[in-house]
């Protein structure tokens, strides 16, 4: 019983996370994908596309927390 609430609050946490991941990489891309991925070269790429633009660098940062959360439900 235990072991079975202790794997629901981390699915819980996992889900506020992953949402937090969301909002900032609408609002800030690069802070989004920092989280996600940390520093690298993903992050870089990230930071020159949100320079051409908010629009680019959002859809990356979504891609890029897409993409790590399907990696961490596998």
């Amino acid at each position: 019983m235990r072991a079975y609430i202790y794997k629901i609050v981390r699915q819980e946490d996992y889900q506020k996370m992953r949402l937090v991941q969301v909002i900032l990489a609408i609002l800030l891309p690069p802070v989004g994908v920092f989280l996600t991925v940390g520093a690298g070269p993903t992050l870089l790429i990230n930071i020159l596309l949100t320079l051409l633009g908010w629009l680019p660098g959002a859809i990356h940062a979504l891609w890029v927390v897409s993409k790590q959360s399907d990696r961490a439900t596998v």
